[in-house]
């Protein structure tokens, strides 16, 4: 036997330890999952390797960690136990082999599939109807008896609904906070002054085991049921899902997202389907669970130490991970807002490479109390822009550097100034920042504005750094011999950009108002307002009252609409866009009945890739229809991207019709 082996699963044990009494006990995971998935996942391919060393008290063969002493200990009289792990199709596959093969069976088998709640699980006991003793999962054998929380949570009964009620009952599930709740039980304790929990999980997990139930009772917490321990005294249907039915008929809840499918091009279905959703949902998931169905089955298949044969969890990539920040440096936007941006190793999350992330503003920086050196997690999730979520203080090395934030515009030197009651430092230069400019520019050029076709990032840049353009009106006064002078452009690029340039005059009064870059004014909101005032003069000469009767409009953007047009330098640059020929047509003012997609119902599924789903959806919903997140017979029609899931075989089964993306833009087109 190598001593380095043995070495090796020694400090892989004491890792694990350490993460479950951090996780399990202090409510302060110290890793993200993935790390501790790689880390067991290591272990346990060493103690298969190396038998001998294996031992009872392996963290491979254990559930979590203690329960704490602080409350009454609980003992299960059946385990809760935890579940392998499915991280790619083929080791679902291989799972499903594995049943099939201990089944002796050829046959599709039915699987009862869930949303992976990230929040913590519970077991609740009821005797003769009435909730006596609800228990934290803690080691699988013994957990904290939590009754008093567990009974302020308010859609878990505190009596049963019914007639056939057992005479004992064990309902098991997880407890957890949807993200709404999350956001206002932070802003309320920011408001305060009061340390803000860093994810919807350790809000959860910190509310549940309060000493004080009326603490507990304050926070919004939830609670979704999955499966069924102890029952005595009634007869139960002999599937997993009939039996989820008869907890509902109780007065349990469970999760909508549960399904019922047979055979494994089902269950990816429904995994691809739920990933695609995933930043849709209103909690946080980091994967799906799927069950055999038949009870039968499941007894038959049985447990190995520490999970059951017939279970799974399919994980999704991972959306967050550790590396080291290397360094940070200071962007200007647009708007002049400056953002800090954390310089990484790069490390793949999210189902990409990353090598930046968002640091966001100065408090941001100071809450994390992040340094130069540090190593950090990072987190990608769905679209969502990379971005820093906490510190691993014990890896911080004796040389890690302070954070220092710039006095002055990292571009041009002006002065930067922080608004009262905001969180963001901007710069004080306007367009006389090249960054700005620049920014400005490209943002009135780009496909979901003027949709110049050719006038690149680096063009922009070129005529920007040559002093050609200081405002995008001047692109429209520039000729071909201008465009042929830069790197790169050649006579007949030259003349195809000049001639874009003039095709472009042509524009919508919604895309000019999405062109001009108004802070928070994105394509929905300019849509609504050349909706609602139907020329430009009327939106220019609003008040902020007036502003705000335009749907999606609140009194923030109001103001910065307002301003946007009360300031000389703006007003200059619409004039300019306006004598150099920019027009649209005149709007006829529609009831909402009168618009073109009115009482119509789409879905939206599977990947878009010239659209942004969130932009696809505010279009739709600017021409009168209503988006929807699942498929029925009111559904008018499905937009079916890439990879689209069960979304797809229920509509056709409808006999729904289904367009692709170039028919969405077509429709755009046609009515925008």
């Amino acid at each position: 036997m190598s001593e380095s082996i043995n070495s090796q699963i020694l400090s892989l044990r004491a890792q694990l330890e350490e993460h479950n009494y951090q996780y399990y006990v202090m409510d302060n995971p110290s890793v993200p999952d993935v790390e501790y998935d790689r880390l067991m996942r290591e272990l346990i391919a060493l103690e298969t390797a190396h038998p001998e060393l294996l031992t009872a008290d392996s963290p491979s063969q254990k559930v979590g960690g203690e329960a704490l002493g602080k409350f009454e200990q609980v003992q299960h009289q059946v385990p809760m136990l935890s579940l392998d792990n499915a991280f790619d199709d083929t080791e679902f596959v291989a799972f499903n082999r594995r049943i099939k093969e201990r089944l002796i069976t050829s046959e599709e088998l039915e699987f009862c599939c869930e949303p992976k709640l990230d929040g913590l699980a519970v077991s609740i006991l009821y005797r003769d109807g009435v909730l006596v003793q609800a228990a934290t999962r803690g080691d699988g054998q013994v957990g904290e008896n939590i009754t008093e929380n567990v009974k302020t949570i308010r859609n878990i009964p505190l009596r049963l609904r019914g007639d056939d009620i057992p005479q004992e009952l064990e309902v098991r599930g997880e407890v957890f906070m949807d993200s709404a709740g999350f956001e206002r039980l932070n802003e309320t304790a920011a408001a305060k002054g009061e340390k803000t929990f860093a994810n919807p999980r350790n809000a959860a997990a910190g509310s549940l085991r309060q000493l004080d139930s009326k603490i507990t009772a304050k926070r919004p917490l939830m609670f979704y049921a999955y499966s069924l321990g102890i029952v005595q005294g009634v007869e139960l249907p002999n599937e997993h899902f009939s039996q989820l039915k008869k907890l509902i008929e109780w007065g349990f809840p469970m999760c909508p997202e549960t399904r019922l499918v047979t055979g494994t091009q089902s269950v990816l279905a429904y995994y691809n389907d739920i990933l695609e959703r995933r930043a849709d949902l209103a909690y946080e998931i980091d994967g799906v669970v799927i069950k055999v169905n038949n009870k039968a089955y499941q007894e038959q298949l049985g447990f190995v130490a520490r999970a059951p044969r017939w279970a799974i969890a399919f994980k999704f990539p991972a959306q967050e991970e550790i590396t080291q920040l290397l360094d940070v440096e200071f962007q200007v936007g647009r708007t002049g807002a400056i953002t800090p941006v954390a310089r990484l190793e790069p490390v793949f999350v999210g189902g990409v490479t990353v090598s930046n992330a968002t640091l966001h503003n100065r408090d941001e920086i100071e809450r994390l109390g992040v340094k130069i050196g540090d190593t950090v997690i990072v987190r990608r999730a769905g679209d969502v822009i990379p971005q820093v979520t906490q510190v691993v203080l014990e890896r911080r090395p004796d040389d890690a550097k302070e954070i220092t934030f710039p006095s002055l515009c990292p571009v041009c030197k002006s002065h930067v100034e922080r608004v009262e009651g905001e969180a963001v430092t901007r710069c004080t230069g306007g367009l006389v920042c090249q960054a700005q400019r620049k920014q400005a520019i490209k943002h009135f050029a780009s496909r979901k504005a003027l949709d110049i076709d050719g006038l690149g990032d680096k063009i922009v840049e070129q005529l920007v750094d040559r002093e050609l353009i200081h405002t995008p009106a001047d692109l429209f006064i520039l000729k071909q011999g201008h465009f042929e002078s830069l790197e790169r452009m050649g006579p007949k690029s030259a003349k195809n950009l000049v001639e874009a340039l003039d095709a472009a005059k042509i524009t919508t009064l919604a895309k000019f108002l999405y062109a001009l870059g108004i802070r928070e004014v994105g394509e929905a909101t300019a849509q609504n307002l050349a909706n609602h005032f139907l020329t430009l003069e009327n939106v220019m000469t609003a008040s902020v009252e007036a502003l705000q009767e335009v749907s999606d409009v609140g009194v923030i953007v109001a103001k910065h609409l307002h301003a946007f047009f009360a300031e000389p330098h703006n007003q200059e640059v619409v004039s300019a866009l306006l004598a150099v020929g920019l027009t649209w047509p005149a709007i006829e003012r529609k009831s909402e009945q009168q618009q073109p997609l009115a009482g119509l119902t789409y879905v939206l599924t599977g990947t878009l890739n010239q659209l942004n789903r969130n932009d696809a959806k505010a279009r739709l919903q600017a021409l009168g229809a209503k988006v929807s997140g699942s498929v029925s017979k009111n559904t008018h029609a499905l937009v079916a991207g890439e990879k689209a899931g069960s979304k797809l075989t229920k509509a056709q089964e409808l006999g729904i019709d289904v367009l692709d993306e170039d028919a969405l833009i077509a429709l755009f087109a046609e009515h925008e």
